[in-house]
């Protein structure tokens, strides 16, 4: 096994940093990583959101189901789904282009998150952590309007990054599922209860199955900020699917976040 893969395999989410800063030059590195990664038709269908001031980090702590660990980051980057600087683009060129769809959006959160994890395996190369924060896609107009988000750009994901305290070098990396459960061949396979059970099992870990995964359903599945999320990103494929119907979904905002039609050039 070489060493970028034993990275891949050791690598787990870093939620406790110490005080010691990344220095500027292995950020660009790290940054350089993520704008290299396999993008669809070279476009980069993204814009990364270096997050500094120290304000805005707390609102978006907060805003992210209340996780004020995002605020000790040393690096913070929003990965954005971003279809409207290539609509500007056509515009600005004297094209037609019709609005962005659900379709571009899919694409655009591959490349994103294409370009999001390049840069965390970038980061552990240099022994910095890093984590996911998938709750970013939650509370939609606050979001918005935080970091002026204009329709067609899509908040993917936050990654927060540092040098991990000795008590997350040594945290054991949870259990992944077995292979045989997560990779078939040709064509999908739907697993009956024992299958499900066999293949959760490892993330039970000695608790008992069905009280596990219960608790994890009400904790995860079933809660608050999981509905919440499902009620922004359903905000955010709306205007996505607008064009569908013919509608123009740019709205008109106000100050920073005001959308106009580029001129034809």
């Amino acid at each position: 096994m070489n060493e970028t893969v034993q990275q891949l395999l050791q690598r787990k989410s870093v939620r406790s940093f110490t005080d010691r800063e990344i220095d500027e030059s292995i950020v660009q590195e790290i940054l350089l990583a993520a704008v290299n990664a396999p993008t669809a038709g070279n476009q980069q269908l993204y814009t990364i959101l270096r997050i500094t001031d120290r304000e805005l980090l707390e609102q978006l702590a907060d805003s992210c189901d209340h996780q004020p660990f995002i605020t000790t980051g040393k690096l913070v980057l929003l990965f954005c789904a971003d279809c409207l600087k290539w609509y500007d683009a056509y515009r600005y060129a004297g094209c037609e282009p019709r609005h962005p769809g659900a379709g571009d959006l899919l694409l655009a959160v591959d490349d994103s998150m294409a370009a999001a994890q390049n840069a965390v395996v970038a980061a552990h190369s240099y022994g910095i952590g890093s984590c996911y924060i998938g709750d970013i896609m939650e509370n939609m107009e606050r979001v918005q309007e935080l970091l002026h988000l204009p329709d067609y750009v899509f908040p993917t994901t936050l990654l927060v990054f540092g040098y991990p305290t000795e008590q997350q070098k040594n945290r054991p990396k949870p259990e992944r599922a077995d292979l045989k459960y997560i990779v078939r061949e040709n064509y999908y396979h739907r697993m009956d209860g024992e299958e499900l059970r066999g293949m959760l099992q490892v993330k039970a870990g000695g608790e008992d199955f069905d009280a596990w995964i219960r608790a994890f359903c009400a904790r995860k599945y079933n809660s608050d900020f999981a509905r919440e999320m499902s009620r922004s990103v359903a905000g955010y494929l709306e205007q996505f699917r607008s064009c569908c119907a013919g509608r123009d979904s740019l709205r008109k905002r106000r100050g920073n976040n005001i959308i106009n039609e580029p001129e034809r050039s």
